[in-house]
């Protein structure tokens, strides 16, 4: 069998374009409904820094939009990885369904295990290549 990459480019585009919107939703959610100030003390609530707020807020909204725009995807896909391992964590203690009060950690683990492909795949088709991004990060970008 010979793989058919045209295929695993446009699967790859699929796959990172909605998880970058994705990460952009949650992120602005942070922002818009839950405050900045808000997002911050819920952290905090949680026995983390305040800045690790700040660091998600920047992570999801940044690592989305470069997700969107394919840049820096095999790099930018391990910091979100880091994200949702926290959010498991998060809401670890809430059970496994998402639906549950408070958010069960089933959709933070599939997200990651989606990230992890992504990593693997690359940007696949339609990524906005950088030649000076490129050639800093070889095969990361």
């Amino acid at each position: 069998m010979t793989p058919n990459t045209a295929s695993a480019d446009y699967a790859a585009l699929l796959l990172r374009v909605t998880s970058g919107a994705l990460f952009i939703a949650h992120g602005w959610m942070k922002v818009s409904l839950f405050t900045i100030p808000g997002t911050v003390a819920f952290f905090e609530s949680l026995g983390l820094p305040g800045v690790f707020a700040y660091l998600t807020i920047l992570g999801e909204l940044g690592g989305g939009l470069a997700l969107i725009l394919g840049m820096a995807t095999r790099l930018v896909s391990l910091p979100l990885i880091a994200i949702l391992i926290g959010a498991i964590w998060a809401h670890a203690g809430n059970g496994w369904t998402f639906s549950n009060e408070g958010g069960g950690w089933e959709f933070p683990l599939f997200w990651a295990v989606a990230q992890g492909a992504i990593a693997l795949l690359g940007a696949g088709a339609l990524a906005l290549k950088l030649p000076v991004l490129e050639r800093g990060l070889g095969k990361f970008a």
